[in-house]
Formats: C-alpha cells, structure tokens, sequence
C-alpha cells in the first residue's frame, strides 16, 4: 500500500485526507514511529500484515489547505435486475400520439361505465395506449394488440404485469378482477 504523509505547519494529512493536529496524543504517537523508522499501528492494521510503502512530503512553511476531491467516473459493471423482459428502446410517445393510438382504437367504450388506460410494451419494443372499460376483459387486451399489430395473429405470445411479474392466464378476468387498472401489461413471446 503506498501512503504520502504531508506534514503542514499547522498537523499533518494523509494521502489528502483530513488535517491532523499536531496536539493529538494519537498523532504524535503516529509521529513518533514514523521519526524512529516505524509504520505506525494504525497503518499496520489498514494493511493486515502487508508491505506499506511511506513517502514524506515537507510543507511545513505553509498552511494546510483542505484538497478539492477530484472526480473519479464509476468504474464498476452494472447489474440488470427483475425478469428478461424486452428492453425498450422506443421513445416515449407524444400526447398527440397517444390520442392517435387512443383515436383508432378497435375497443369499444361505454362512456357511462368506468374506464381505465392500459399500456401495452409490445416484444417488438414498441408500446400501445388504449383506455378500455374495468369491465372488459384480458382476452380483450390480447385481441387489441392483434387488431393492432395484425403480425403478432400468428404468434404465440402471453401477457405479463410488470412487477411483481405475473402471467395473466385466465383471460376471461375482467381488468378489474385482475387488479390491472392503470398499469403497464408486457406482451412476451413463448
């Protein structure tokens, strides 16, 4: 381990860390072994046994001045949690392109009953916004994004809520029933 002790009129600091005093029953011993050629104790320990390396700067003629951090960029790898959903390089939609969505719906509404939007992030990576009834059913999410996206007809896919995951296999729930009110719905492919 390489340590640089920097002694100021005022204590002293290692590796530009925080002013010591002088004054210090701690630091004067820590002083003290270094003058008779010793690593110090606290410096043993923050090795464990192993080999330090002191160097010494003299700036005894000035007063301490607290270093500024320097920047260090994060140098670890990232961790992707949760399921191997599709990720989802779309951009966010305009409003004007949500109505349009919304606008050229397949799904009839019953504007005096109680409605919900569901958004749906397609495999393909692209997303639908749809308001339905609570009272339509799952099955009728799934005939939207095939009247939608008339490729996905032939596909076998299953519809998936975003977490906690859970595949929505009893398509005869309602939107209510199924607790998917105002949620996001992941279409995956099997």
């Amino acid at each position: 381990v390489q340590v640089l002790l920097k002694l100021w009129r005022n204590g002293f600091s290692l590796d530009d860390g925080e002013l010591r005093s002088y004054s210090d029953p701690t630091n004067a011993q820590f002083l003290e072994s270094v003058k008779r050629g010793e690593i110090p104790l606290e410096l043993q320990r923050l090795v464990h046994g192993g080999h330090v390396n002191l160097d010494m700067e003299d700036h005894q003629e000035q007063e301490y001045v607290k270093p500024r951090l320097r920047f260090k960029a994060f140098s670890g790898e990232g961790q992707k949690l949760g399921s191997l959903t599709p990720e989802i390089v779309s951009t966010p939609s305009s409003p004007e392109e949500e109505e349009k969505s919304i606008l050229n719906a397949p799904v009839l509404i019953d504007d005096s009953m109680p409605a919900t939007k569901i958004q749906i992030r397609l495999a393909d990576g692209s997303r639908l916004i749809q308001r339905f009834n609570q009272t339509h059913r799952i099955k009728h999410i799934r005939d939207f994004i095939i009247q939608s996206r008339p490729a996905f007809a032939t596909t076998d896919f299953v519809l998936v809520t975003t977490f906690p995951n859970k595949e929505l296999t009893d398509e005869n729930l309602t939107l209510q029933e199924a607790d998917i009110l105002n949620t996001v719905i992941l279409q995956q492919l099997k």
